[in-house]
């Protein structure tokens, strides 16, 4: 709902400073928004003389205004546009800024008092009807004062008390009073710390280094501790969301026994006592990392003498990776032959781990979920991890709380079909920032959390508890044992919510595609099925040619043809029947009339409402003519097949290749293996993107996911669309890939 008052403050910003903002000018739309502060910032900027403006209330901005007006009340006020502005920021704080008539009268006075009040600073200035340049830098953001949906009053309670007790000091700031922990919030607590502990000015720096680590040592805490150590330390356990917590001056029984509570959640020597280790898991997301972790995580293969390092240091489990995305970089990053057996034969036990890049957001949608959720079940059962085991999937970047809700959540809702699609075979775990495990386990995603608390600094960590169904919690990097048994890894500390696993069965080997085992049929139609209806194609669609059923059976049909081209090529059978079905299922009304017009423009038979079209796309597999001739010619020259080349330039040769490609299925199947190595090669003399397609590895069927990503991805060209198909596809490779796979066996 728009507020008057606010579109006044922005028609004022717009009147009085046309050009002079290095901004556009303001939507007038009565809505409070950072463009506003900034352009009320950059305003007080131009006001009090700074030539270079920008968006940011900093030291520049906060240091003149000390020097030339260290109090601005009724008396001192130097402008009326200055007072305007001072009224416009009330306005957009929601406070009553006065008529915006560049009066600094008692309404205004009585609204920095309130403003004060809220920040919890009123006592902390001589007079609370004037405004002060902290307060000012306060009052030109976005931070609420008051309680805020899903905010607390005790929490509340104690933003007030730190923004009271610690605004006299040169580098704390006025922190939000909404009721809501914070990244900002849990650094003015490291700032609290240091102060207490007598760090000066410019010593203090809220981080938590070797010299607050040594004061809070010397500060802990038992029954009958008082005064300010013991606010900190309640106040940082409520911050941490433990339950039944009064923020107070005094460590009596009932916050011990919170303590003890917390410690044994946390898996700290429960002592009741506010003691280093404790102090340490409340102010930093990975809390005391000299603790000793009963579980890590690595890159690098498990031999018997890692294992016998690992034991020493008092490790149990041990996390492994089912794939490696990369063919150049951490070789030993997947779980390698015999890997697992000799975890188990030296009595260590294995939880795995599924990433493959996972960087950003783009990386994590619902279909790149479900494709996943398929990989990973492929993975897990070729290296012999049993029904029940838990595979933790990981979101390993810094998720901010709308790509959570845009993002992750619906690739994990993919992972969790994809299982289901699979029959559960595996249980679900997160890995990730604080705010991702504890969302997706609360949208009923995952049963339990490899948490990343070693990456301290990311948002999604500060201001975050320890998930309630944390199964590791990942500390810190060290290198164990030595010579041969030298390992680097992340110690994680095991909640017991997970033990992995210490029985495998045996691990399948990569081996030659094979021809299909028919009574797999029905299980692979009814899969690709609710796979493909899963991501928008009902299996028949009257906007589509062929029904889902008429594609599958036509491209098994050839089911000897691409067995012999996989031989022949050292090329999975699923990435020729993956690109087969998907174009051939996208067939539709539109198809049939280009090609009419194609016929029409070659032959001069048929015609049509559309004009002749020289090629296109065509056939089964959507294959046009300049590309077949491209994808041949490179095939030839490269031995890998015999034929004669043709010129795309030439009509004649382009009808060629277009009718063959149109009319016989046999052939096409057979070109889309050869598209394929073409691809793999960098598709040269195509249509490429600007820099051209990078020549790829030899095809393989040792290739990784994103090879696999990347040969189904040129298959339909480049750009936003062809990314976002191949992320589709590559859950349907995952189905044809699993019953190929048990044919193989």
């Amino acid at each position: 709902m728009a507020d008057e008052m606010v579109v006044r403050a922005q028609r004022f910003i717009n009147t009085t400073y046309p050009n002079m903002l290095g901004i556009p000018p303001l939507e007038e739309n009565g809505r409070t928004s950072w463009t506003v502060m900034y352009a009320l910032t950059r305003a007080l900027q131009l006001e009090i003389g700074i030539s270079s403006l920008s968006d940011n209330f900093g030291p520049t901005t906060l240091n003149t205004l000390k020097s030339k007006y260290p109090v601005l009340n009724a008396g001192t006020v130097p402008s009326a546009n200055f007072a305007r502005i001072i009224q416009s920021a009330l306005y957009c704080k929601g406070y009553d800024g006065g008529e915006i008539d560049g009066k600094y009268n008692a309404r205004v006075a009585a609204s920095i008092g309130r403003l004060m009040s809220d920040m919890g600073v009123q006592g902390s200035f001589p007079d609370s009807g004037s405004l002060y340049p902290k307060v000012f830098k306060g009052l030109l953001n976005m931070d609420p004062y008051v309680v805020v949906s899903g905010g607390s009053a005790s929490i509340r309670s104690i933003q007030q008390w730190i923004n009271g007790r610690y605004i006299s000091r040169a580098d704390f700031y006025v922190v939000a009073c909404d009721g809501n922990h914070s990244r900002t919030m849990a650094a003015a607590m490291l700032y609290a710390v240091q102060y207490e502990l007598g760090m000066a000015d410019g010593v203090a720096n809220g981080v938590f280094g070797p010299g607050t680590q040594a004061g809070l040592k010397d500060h802990t805490l038992s029954i009958g501790s008082t005064g300010t150590w013991p606010q900190l330390f309640s106040a940082a356990m409520i911050l941490n969301q433990r339950p039944g917590v009064a923020f107070s001056g005094s460590f009596d029984s009932s916050l011990s026994s919170a303590t003890s509570a917390f410690q044994d959640f946390a898996k700290l020597p429960v002592t009741g006592r506010g003691d280093f280790s404790t102090w340490a898991s409340l102010l930093v997301s990975y809390g005391d990392q000299s603790r000793s972790g009963e579980a890590c995580d690595g890159v690098t293969t498990i031999t018997a003498a890692r294992a016998a390092a690992l034991k020493a240091q008092g490790i149990k489990y041990v996390g492994r990776y089912l794939l490696n995305p990369s063919t150049t970089s951490l070789p030993e990053k997947e779980i390698q032959p015999g890997e697992l057996k000799t975890i188990a034969d030296n009595g260590l036990r294995c939880f795995p781990i599924y990433q493959t890049y996972g960087r950003d957001a783009d990386g994590f949608k619902y279909p790149a979920g479900a494709a996943d959720g398929l990989a990973a079940v492929n993975a897990a059962q070729r290296h012999g991890f049993k029904n029940g085991a838990r595979i933790f999937f990981a979101v390993d970047f810094d998720a901010y709380d709308y790509e959570v809700t845009d993002s992750i959540l619906p690739y994990f809702k993919g992972v969790e079909d994809a299982m289901a699609l699979s029959g559960n075979p595996y249980r679900i775990g997160v890995y990730g920032p604080r705010n991702v495990c504890i969302r997706v386990s609360e949208a009923g995603h995952a049963t339990a959390s490899f948490v990343s608390d070693m990456s301290s600094g990311f948002s999604g960590n500060y201001g975050y508890p320890l998930p309630p169904n944390w199964a590791y919690d990942q500390i810190v990097t060290k290198t164990v044992g030595s010579g041969s048994g030298s390992i680097n890894i992340d110690i994680d500390i095991a909640s017991g919510r997970d033990t992995g696993e210490n029985s495998f069965n045996p691990s399948v080997l990569d081996s030659a595609d094979t021809a299909f085992d028919g009574a797999y049929y029905p299980a692979l139609r009814s899969d690709t099925s609710s796979y493909m209806r899963s991501i928008g194609f009902p299996d028949e669609d009257s906007n589509r040619i062929f029904t889902h059923s008429e594609c599958l059976e036509t491209i098994m049909s050839h089911d000897e043809l691409i067995t012999d081209l996989s031989h022949t090529f050292s090329m999975r059978k699923a990435l020729i029947q993956t690109s087969a079905y998907w174009e051939m299922r996208h067939y539709d009304a539109v198809d049939l009339a280009v090609d009419a017009a194609v016929v029409y423009y070659h032959t001069g038979v048929g015609g049509g409402v559309i004009s002749p079209v020289r090629d296109s796309s065509t056939g089964i597999a959507q294959i046009s003519g300049e590309v077949g001739i491209r994808a041949w010619n490179h095939c030839i020259a490269k031995g890998f097949v015999t034929g004669t080349t043709l010129d795309p330039a030439k009509d004649a040769d382009i009808w060629t290749m277009w009718h063959r490609v149109n009319q016989d299925n046999a052939y096409a199947v057979r070109t889309v293996s050869l598209i394929h190595l073409w691809d793999a090669g960098g598709k040269p003399g195509g249509k490429n993107p600007p820099a051209g397609e990078t020549v790829m590895r030899p095809m393989s069927l040792g290739y990784t996911q994103s090879e696999i990503f990347q040969v189904l991805r040129r298959y339909q060209g480049w750009g936003d669309e062809a990314e976002e198909h191949a992320t589709k596809r590559m859950g349907l490779y995952q189905l044809f890939e699993k019953y190929n796979g048990l044919s193989r066996m």
